[in-house]
């Protein structure tokens, strides 16, 4: 099998190896910069393989042989098999903790997620599934059930990571919940966002027909967040002829009439 990486990516978890690196492979000695192709080399073969045949009708052994390793080499590389099909998942989480610690001066974390958001639109990221072959991977982690929990796994490690990084840099409490509702709120956003992209991609849109209606939709939901949700869904003024009658003053609903 030919050694390239196949042209899906598009969840949050992973990505291909020249978008996000922890460390830039200059900055690397020999010995490190081998074991971090090995692990590309292997990682990009067992991608193909998942993506063609499904993951869950590959093995370990499959994986081995194709790479031309044994399986023992495969798990020095990668804890489970999940992981190798999110290979990119430390890398991420480590940019967006960069991307944090190195934001504009004065730019809130929604701001800096808009732009994250927007900037991946514009590079057709894997981020963002605004790429082609993310109908792909979609259907490959849909077919997948454990390619499903994990990939929660991995969103849910992102969030929990963003939120204590918010905590230490606001000196939050340990009992206060404001960066845990923050984060949750960005990556639901996000994750709205990568859904919604990642189905219209996988039911036969092309890129440049959905693009405006994409650009549209990030701009709402991310004002959605800088704004606040207080107007949102707001129910029409005035009741209903037939309303139920309003709550006492007390918060209580009124009781029965006295003699009744």
């Amino acid at each position: 099998m030919a050694d390239e990486r196949a042209p899906a990516r598009s969840a949050e978890a992973a990505g291909p190896a020249g978008e996000s690196a922890a460390r830039p492979e200059a900055e690397l000695g020999l010995r490190e910069r081998k074991k971090r192709q090995t692990r590309r080399r292997i990682s990009d073969i067992a991608t193909g393989l998942f993506l063609t045949s499904g993951f869950d009708n590959v093995t370990i052994a499959d994986v081995a042989r194709a790479a031309d390793v044994s399986v023992n080499t495969v798990f020095n590389y990668f804890r489970t098999k999940e992981d190798l099909f999110f290979d990119r998942q430390g890398d991420h989480i480590e940019q967006i903790a960069r991307d944090l610690r190195d934001r504009l001066p004065g730019e809130g974390v929604v701001a800096l997620f808009r732009r994250r958001f927007l900037d991946g639109l514009d590079s057709r990221s894997y981020r963002t599934a605004f790429h082609e072959g993310s109908d792909i991977w979609t259907r490959t982690v849909r077919a997948s059930p454990a390619l499903m929990a994990r990939q929660r796994e991995i969103v849910q490690e992102a969030q929990d990571h963003v939120a204590a990084l918010l905590a230490e840099e606001t000196g939050a409490d340990p009992d206060d919940i404001t960066p845990a509702t923050a984060a949750a709120m960005l990556f639901a956003a996000q994750s709205a966002l990568i859904e919604q992209i990642a189905a219209r991609k996988s039911a036969g849109e092309t890129l440049e027909e959905m693009r405006a209606d994409v650009y549209a939709a990030a701009a709402r939901v991310f004002d959605l967040l800088e704004h606040g949700l207080g107007d949102y869904a707001a129910a029409p003024t005035g009741p209903p002829p037939d309303a139920p009658p309003a709550p006492a003053e007390d918060g209580l609903r009124p009781g029965p009439a006295a003699g009744k």
